[in-house]
Order: structure tokens, then C-alpha cells, then sequence
């Protein structure tokens, strides 16, 4: 069992109902083309900087799948049932700081979290 977390990278114009559709396409296997927007480049670095999803290193990360999955407009984190508190705040101060929506898969809430300057440790 997972806990399942989805960041994602809207324009201005972006509404949660979009978020929704985004993931529906993810789900069935239907991606934007293009590379990455820079706020999922830079939300995933500094994420796998202090949890990494691949190597040696990743036996100890929260991450039930590894690699994570990372598309042009979004990350996909699906997260052990146990994931520490700190884990999951890290993950909404960094969509916060790249200014990303989150997506709760289980509850299907979309919100953006509050904007914070993420001190890079």
C-alpha cells in the first residue's frame, strides 16, 4: 500500500479541475510531449537531493517506486504508508517554493500550498 502524492506545474491560468484531468491522462498512459518544466526540474532535484530514488542510497528513501515518476509537467511520488511527517512537509514546502499544485490521490483534494522560501540543506 502507497500513500500517493502528485506535484504539478500549471500556467497562471491553471484551476484545480485541471489537475484532475492531468492526472486522469497520466493514469491512462497520455503525456504532454517536451522536456520538463523547470519547476518539476528543480522540485525533483532538490527532493532526490535529500531523498534520493535511485542508487545505492534509495533502500532508505520514502519512495514505494523508484525512480519516481517525472513527466514534462509533473512528479508522481508514491510514498510508504509510514512516511514520516517530515517527509511530506518537505514535499509541500518544495511545491510550495516552486510554486507547484499538490494533488491527494486518495482524497483527490488539489491545493496549492502556501509559498515558502525552501532553504536547500
Amino acid at each position: 500500500m502507497s500513500f500517493d502524492l502528485v506535484v504539478w506545474a500549471l500556467d497562471r491560468t491553471g484551476e484545480p479541475a485541471d489537475v484532475t484531468a492531468g492526472h486522469k491522462r497520466c493514469v491512462a498512459g497520455i503525456h504532454a510531449a517536451g522536456a520538463p518544466d523547470r519547476r518539476i526540474n528543480a522540485f525533483y532535484a532538490d527532493l532526490t537531493a535529500r531523498y534520493p530514488d535511485r542508487g545505492a542510497a534509495s533502500n532508505a528513501s520514502p519512495f514505494v517506486t523508484k525512480p519516481l515518476h517525472v513527466a514534462r509537467d509533473h512528479v508522481e511520488m508514491k510514498l510508504v504508508e509510514t512516511c514520516p511527517d517530515e517527509v511530506l512537509l518537505l514535499i509541500e514546502q518544495l511545491a510550495g517554493a516552486h510554486n507547484l499544485m499538490l494533488l491527494d490521490v486518495q482524497g483527490g483534494s488539489v491545493y496549492p500550498p502556501q509559498a515558502t522560501a525552501y532553504p536547500p540543506h
